[in-house]
Formats: structure tokens, sequence, C-alpha cells
């Protein structure tokens, strides 16, 4: 088990769940006739292994940490509804949801492991993620709104479970964005998002990319780029970090506003459960944007006319 993966599943009291996946995993060896074999080490949210069907086919089995918001359920639902159009769905071979257990079609390299320019990550990502966008009414996923909520809920209580690993600032610039989107939420503009677009994410399929492990919202589409936004946070503050908003927003035709304004909440809580689990530098580096940008965001309103 990857310590990443441990961590998390204590974090979330899925101890238990961690004594018995051992006897979880033989249990579907026999039931979908499959071999596992080795471990995905860079996994965080679910024990990830590959697996061999009993002709041969190579697949991925993935168990997912379980937690309260109903994660695998609503990632099966995400990756039915994408029907194989940016995401791993090509072969959802079987699942278990009560179990929270996939078997996937076996992909490639991802998109991190290539080590390609920044900006050719966001060109691949964006294309990726704009196949996943469609109109998904009733489907029963959560909305955008339900999960800015959720956000300001999980800043406002692991901050302070956490001692205050980030400025008070950051805290309220974070809310006061996830405020503006959760109002914004538009049910008819809504579509179906994955809800963590990164280079992890996206692997090898064929001469192109899929993209894996949905979260699966109703949303905004601008709630997919802002997860680009919170990503490679050093090289964010390189340069003018609204410049990569503008970039994304341009390269997708949406609005740098509400791009810019999911970055700031997720950079915020993704720094805060980095930290929580023990993933760093990259806790430490989007909490230290998030003051940055705090800080530079309070400067302009405050700077006179």
């Amino acid at each position: 088990m990857p310590p990443i993966v441990r961590n998390k599943a204590l974090a979330v009291g899925a101890g238990q769940w961690l004594e018995e996946l051992p006897s979880l995993i033989a249990d579907l060896e026999r039931q979908w006739w499959i071999t596992v074999g080795r471990t995905y080490e860079d996994a965080t949210e679910a024990f990830v292994a590959e697996a061999n069907c009993a002709d041969g086919t190579p697949t991925v089995l993935k168990i997912i940490v379980p937690r309260s918001e109903d994660a695998a359920d609503h990632e099966i639902t995400a990756l039915r509804l994408a029907n194989g159009d940016g995401c791993v769905r090509v072969r959802l071979l079987r699942a278990d949801e009560g179990r929270g257990a996939l078997l996937l079609e076996r992909l490639g390299r991802s998109l991190r492991d290539l080590a390609m320019p920044l900006a050719r990550q966001h060109e691949i990502l964006c294309a990726t993620a704009t196949r996943v966008w469609r109109p998904a009414p009733d489907c029963d996923l959560p909305t955008g709104a339900d999960k800015g909520r959720w956000l300001v809920e999980f800043i406002t209580t692991t901050w302070e479970e956490l001692g205050h690993p980030c400025s008070l600032q950051a805290v309220d610039h974070a809310l006061e964005c996830a405020g503006r989107r959760i109002a914004a939420h538009d049910d008819e503009r809504a579509v179906l998002v994955h809800g963590d677009v990164h280079e992890w994410n996206a692997l090898e399929a064929g001469p192109g990319f899929k993209l894996v492990d949905p979260d699966g919202l109703l949303a905004e589409p601008e709630y997919d780029l802002g997860i680009l936004m919170r990503e490679n946070p050093v090289e964010l503050m390189a340069g003018d970090p609204r410049d990569r908003a503008s970039r994304l927003a341009a390269r997708t035709n949406l609005d740098p506003i509400a791009i810019w304004e999911w970055g700031v909440v997720e950079r915020v809580s993704t720094g805060l459960l980095c930290t929580k689990i023990a993933l760093n530098p990259i806790g430490h580096d989007m909490l230290g944007a998030a003051d940055q940008i705090a800080r530079e965001s309070r400067r302009a309103r405050t700077a006179p006319a």
C-alpha cells in the first residue's frame, strides 16, 4: 500500500478498510477471474494495481478509499456518462459500487511521466477535458454549488485541525472565491466535469490521452480548469499567475475570472489536504502560493485609485 493512500485512509477513518483490503482483493480475484499484480505506487485516492483477466486481457483494479461523500458511486456514474470520450470508460469492465471496486482498461504512461513542457501539458489537458463536458441532467451527481460548499467546510475545519499551516488571509480569500462560485452556479449551464484534471490523471491511449479517476460533478466547465490553476504552483508563481488563467480561458473560450476563483479555492483545499496526508513539498508549495496570491489580492483591493 503506498504511504499516501494509507495516510489518506487513516485521515478519513478507514483503518478497518486497510485491514480488510487483502481479503477484499482475494475475493475480487475469485469473483472477477483476475490475477492482481504490481501495485501503482503513485496512487493517492485508492489501491490501484495491475491485473490480468483469465484470457490474458491486461486491466487495472482500483479499490477506492471509502469516504462519506460517495466517491465510488460518483466516479462510476461519471465514467458511464462520459461513455469513453475523454475518460477511461472505454472499457469499464466491472464495477462493485458497494465495495468501491472498479476493473478498468489498462492505459499507458501518465502525462507527468512524459515530462512535456507545461504549456504542451495544458494544451493536451484542455483538449481532453472538453471531450468530457456535456449536459447530464438528472444523474444525481453533486453540483458545483455542492462542491463549493463542501470545500468551504473542508478548508475551515482542516485549517484549524492542522494548526493554521497557511495564513488566515489565504483562507479568507479562498472562502470569498468559493462563495462567488457557489452563487454563480446555474443548472442550465452546468455540464458533466471531470473534477480532477491534472497531468497524473491523463494517460496515454493510442495516439492521444484519456482522463482517469473522475470525481464527477455537474458544474460550470471552468471548475476543471481551476484544477490546472492549483497544479505546478512553483511554475505558476514564477511569473504573473493570472496569465495562466487568461491562457486557459482563451484556449477554451471560458471565463478567466471563474477559472481564477476556482483555482484559488482548489489551491488552498488541496494544499491543506496534502499537508494533512504528508504529501510534500507539494502541499507546502501550494499553500505558499496561496499566501502570496492572497497578499497581492489584498494590496490590489486597498491600493488608492
